[in-house]
Order: structure tokens, then C-alpha cells, then sequence
């Protein structure tokens, strides 16, 4: 690799944690309007961060595209429960234990990316908060992709699914 030092590259090294059970995850679920979205979110504590994956399917479509991109965050709420208005509003807002603006939210995740047959998968690792901080929090799926920009949460359109962390 670099400097003709053979070092084990971060995936290889994460890899076996897949393969143990998770320190904490999330079970998705979405709204009465997308009842066929499901996914779980799986949480592994390493001493560089959490190790989060992602596995969702029953994404809607996004036409033109096809494949849909969606927001990802982690809320303050601890509730899935809804209203009318807003299918999750015991999710509340986005997990910002330091009032940090947008983008740089605790609970400021990397996007969704869907296959055209509304399936995704993704692994990353953040240092953004730790295990013990997300415990009882709510995870939420959004039906349009974060533009980390608009305050406070990025315009990052509906709730579409919910789930809450738990070990």
C-alpha cells in the first residue's frame, strides 16, 4: 500500500464485526404510505467510531431515475407514533446534542442510494456521536435526499420510515 507497507485496509478490518451480533440496531418500518418499506439499521461500536449498516428495502421509485436517493438521520425523538400531518412526529427533530447547524447535526447521516427495484445497502463509519447517545433515539428514512444545506434539517422532504434504537 503506501510506502510498500503491507497494512489491512479498513474494510477488511471491519468486516468480521459484520458478522457478530450488533451492539445496537434498529428495526424500519414505513408509514401507512409506504407499508412494503422495511430495513434495519445495525450499530457496532470499534474504538474508531460506530460501524452503522444499513438494509432497506421497499424503497419508493423516484422517477425520472429510477433509483431513488433519500435522507438518512438520526432523530432526538424517541417515538414513531404520528399525527395526520406528519406520520412520525414523535421523531422529532434531528439528533443535535450541540446545536450545530446543518449539516453538522450528530444525526446527520450519509444519503440513501436505492436500486431501481427500491433495495439498499450501505456500510460507514462515524465518530459523530457515540452508542450510549443514540440508545432510545429514533432513526428516519426521508423520501428526498438531504441538500446539507437548507436550515435546519436539510429539506430532505416527509418521513417515510421509522425505527427506534435499541441494544
Amino acid at each position: 500500500m503506501y510506502n510498500d507497507e503491507r497494512k489491512e485496509s479498513q474494510f477488511n478490518m471491519f468486516l468480521p464485526l459484520l458478522y457478530r451480533h450488533p451492539d445496537a440496531h434498529a428495526m424500519l418500518a414505513g408509514s401507512d404510505e409506504y407499508p412494503m418499506l422495511r430495513g434495519i439499521m445495525n450499530f457496532y461500536q470499534t474504538e474508531n467510531g460506530i460501524l452503522v449498516g444499513a438494509d432497506v428495502t421497499g424503497l419508493p421509485a423516484q422517477p425520472p431515475q429510477k433509483r431513488g436517493v433519500f435522507g438518512l438521520h438520526i432523530h432526538e425523538g424517541t417515538s414513531c407514533t404520528g399525527s395526520d400531518e406528519d406520520p412520525f412526529a414523535g421523531a422529532m427533530l434531528h439528533y443535535n446534542p450541540t446545536q450545530m447547524p446543518h449539516p453538522f447535526h450528530a444525526g446527520d447521516l450519509p444519503p440513501l442510494f436505492s436500486t431501481s427495484r427500491g433495495n439498499a445497502f450501505f456500510i460507514f463509519l462515524t465518530d459523530a456521536f457515540r452508542l450510549n447517545d443514540i440508545i432510545g433515539r429514533t432513526v428516519i428514512i426521508h423520501s428526498a435526499p438531504d441538500d446539507f444545506t437548507s436550515q435546519p434539517s436539510g429539506n430532505s422532504g416527509q418521513k417515510i420510515a421509522c425505527g427506534i434504537i435499541k441494544r
